[in-house]
């Protein structure tokens, strides 16, 4: 089986699940709602052996335990500050970008890239996140994307579900999040988690 790369980009998975659990346990569970870093991991690399694995996300929220927790299991974190006035991320979509693309000179052979978003803003113009999917699958890379149905991008969507294996994060809900001081995370079911190989 072979090897993942993966590229998490934890604000565009955590912002879109505080609008999936306003659906399915109200607004008012909204500002507890936990991501399962665990099993979000658990769900990117199905069992496959990780050769590195990247999230970027920013700072505040104050998650420096979570951030260290990642960080034992291997995943390298890097933190960006919102902008002031923005009130947005700072570099985070160009730091993944910048580590997908050493992955794919560095690699002696084609991987399987797997990608956490669904954001696919400068895909016009040759760039973002799906240009560079783009450019990996042209290497032979297997292509995964996980996102949430409600925001990613119905391009990069499409394109994933053609070109590797697109998984909808509304289906693992119960597992990679749970509710704090509430709910907890059930277990990680990956009987029908479709994987994708380089070619």
């Amino acid at each position: 089986m072979a090897d993942v790369h993966i590229f998490w980009d934890n604000s565009n998975i955590f912002i879109p699940a505080q609008e999936v659990c306003s659906a399915k346990e109200g607004v008012l569970q909204r500002p507890h709602l936990r991501l399962q870093f665990d099993n979000m991991y658990r769900l990117a690399s199905a069992g496959r052996m990780v050769t590195r694995a990247t999230c970027a996300g920013s700072v505040p929220p104050e998650l420096d335990a979570v951030w260290d927790r990642l960080e034992d299991a291997g995943v390298e974190v890097e933190l960006f500050e919102r902008g002031f006035e923005s009130r947005s991320e700072q570099g985070v979509d160009q730091c993944l970008q910048v580590h997908m693309l050493r992955a794919l000179a560095d690699a002696d052979k084609p991987a399987t890239a797997v990608l956490m978003s669904g954001d696919g803003a400068g895909y016009l113009e040759g760039a973002g996140f799906h240009a560079d999917l783009e450019r990996m699958a042209k290497r032979g890379w297997g292509i995964e994307v996980l996102s949430w149905d409600i925001s990613c991008n119905r391009r990069l969507r499409s394109w994933a579900q053609t070109a590797g294996v697109y998984v909808s994060l509304e289906d693992y809900y119960d597992s990679i999040t749970f509710i704090e001081k509430g709910r907890r995370s059930a277990q990680v079911n990956l009987k029908k988690r479709q994987i994708a190989m380089p070619k």
